[in-house]
């Protein structure tokens, strides 16, 4: 499908010099002299090197669109993870590498989106957020109130996070699942 350069937005997966490319940062310029452009910085869906590319305003670029499909997480056997298409009970197999950063929120009977392109995977979407069990968290340092202050803390996946100096070992929190970052105690 055929898109304006102005129409890229990010997150966008586009084709350019033969390769896959999503849009990580946009910045659209009109300079005072010469025609408008759009700065973007790309990065390389199956090597995740990054590009920084100018594209004229008139330039036209061709979008990829993704096959999604909804998948189960079943187990994970080391660097292999399994999952089950929950329509067709079709069971696959995908290595960590492909997910990236992102596995280390993966858990039992999650349900996620795998993203294909020509029949080859080349992503997995967890959901937003994901609950966890915190099992160890520092003591608070009193006198430390005049600025918003996190306290580093140990997830039952082993991450360490910071979180807010109410959090004690054994409560469960939501968790931003792509920066690992806290969101807000589970109800």
């Amino acid at each position: 499908m055929k898109i304006g350069a102005n129409e890229l937005r990010i997150g966008m997966l586009i084709e350019h010099n033969g390769r896959l490319w999503t849009a990580c940062k946009l910045q659209h310029v009109k300079p005072g002299k010469g025609g408008a452009f759009v700065q973007a910085e790309l990065k390389d869906i199956k090597s995740g090197t990054k590009l920084n590319e100018r594209f004229r305003s008139e330039d036209v670029l061709e979008k990829v669109s993704l096959d999604e499909e909804k998948y189960q997480l079943l187990f994970s056997d080391g660097d292999v993870f399994t999952f089950m298409n929950t329509v067709t009970f079709d069971q696959i197999q995908i290595n960590k590498e492909i997910i990236g950063e992102p596995a280390r929120f993966l858990q039992d009977n999650m349900m996620v989106k795998i993203q294909s392109y020509d029949g080859e995977i080349i992503g997995v979407m967890l959901p937003d957020t994901v609950v966890m069990t915190v099992i160890e968290a520092d003591a608070v340092v009193k006198g430390q109130t005049a600025t918003a202050s996190y306290k580093p803390a140990v997830l039952e996946n082993g991450e360490r996070i910071l979180v807010p100096p109410h959090i004690d070992a054994g409560t469960r929190i939501v968790v931003n699942t792509d920066d690992g970052s806290y969101v807000e105690k589970a109800k």
